[in-house]
């Protein structure tokens, strides 16, 4: 098959200013997934069920013909994908938003140890040095006095890190493939699917055999008194709101761009700003739930620790290029 055009033309401040509008979008998420009462599993389904509808329509025909490999390639990604937001999600609802994130900052970590194993090279030592740092950041928060829910919700978070690292990783090899929206709408697809697939597992061994809570079975739209109440049709429809803002503005909208971004921007660039996502989030947090009045010294300093180790992860990254540059240079 042949590759997209991958000589594509300089990024422009407006593709900055993308960037960074999609990462607050992305720290935004978590709260929506604290504000709505759906579980972590079907907020993920009905999120990418919605996306992928609505991204079938946005794909153009010729976009679609895609070598079969490709296509049940992109499928498997999604499957990790719906994977990351379930962890992700649940992370936020037994703990809070700000353990979320902190859990999840540490992605860029993760990445440093799986990329080189799929590009098959050697993993660097200043990789392993700020990946101890973090560790040390995440041993000074559980010094904190945290709940058991707070370690859980700080575990999850961690896990959706190690898959986001995965994903993203896997997807740095389609940007020249497939164009962003048919990579996305594939990718929300194989989540869905893979969901569903996993619902009778989830029914029977996750939810006492309750069964999915699709939270709306029992609404008076699903009853033999449909109609008789607008009032409840408008007191309901809160997580209805939140789930079409999830889908089409953090899913259709940011995961799409970003995907279409890496085509101009540079790794270096994209990398450091996505990893302000935590502390986007964090601020976040603070602003809409008051998480700052019950967090103490403890998890500010961890937390604080994590952050400057990811943020200071591509500038390592960057000098280790210059000075590589220079040997060459030299010979």
């Amino acid at each position: 098959m042949t590759k997209l055009d991958s000589t594509a033309s300089p990024a422009s401040v407006l593709d900055y200013f993308k960037l960074h509008f999609i990462v607050i979008i992305w720290g935004f998420t978590a709260i929506l997934g604290k504000w709505m009462t759906i579980p972590a599993v079907e907020t993920v389904l009905y999120r990418t069920l919605i996306a992928a509808f609505i991204l079938a329509f946005m794909v153009k025909r010729k976009e679609w013909k895609l070598p079969k490999k490709i296509i049940l390639q992109l499928l498997m990604t999604g499957v990790i994908v719906g994977a990351h937001w379930i962890t992700f999600f649940a992370a936020a609802k037994v703990a809070n938003v700000s353990i979320c994130l902190v859990g999840l900052s540490t992605a860029s970590l993760w990445t440093a140890f799986i990329e080189p194993l799929f590009n098959k090279r050697k993993i660097k030592l200043y990789e392993v040095g700020l990946g101890l740092v973090i560790i040390l950041g995440l041993y000074v928060i559980l010094q904190t006095d945290l709940s058991s829910d707070m370690v859980l919700g700080l575990i999850l978070g961690i896990i959706a890190a190690i898959l986001a690292a995965l994903f993203s990783t896997i997807n740095g090899k389609f940007t020249h493939v497939a164009e962003s929206y048919t990579i996305t709408v594939l990718e929300m697809s194989g989540a869905a699917f893979g969901i569903i697939l996993f619902l009778p597992f989830y029914s029977a061994y996750f939810t006492n055999g309750a069964g999915i809570d699709m939270v709306l079975k029992n609404n008076v739209y699903f009853n033999d008194t449909l109609f008789l109440d607008f009032v409840n049709l408008l007191h309901l429809n809160t997580d209805f709101v939140l789930l079409f803002v999830l889908a089409v503005i953090c899913t259709v909208y940011a995961y799409s761009v970003s995907v279409e971004l890496l085509r101009r921007l540079s790794v270096f660039m994209t990398n450091l700003t996505i990893n302000l996502e935590p502390v986007y989030g964090i601020v976040l947090a603070a602003f809409f739930f008051d998480e700052h009045e019950k967090m103490d010294a403890n998890f500010y300093l961890g937390a604080s620790i994590i952050l400057l180790s990811v943020l200071s992860y591509p500038i390592f990254n960057y000098v280790n290029k210059k000075i590589k540059m220079k040997k060459q240079k030299l010979v």
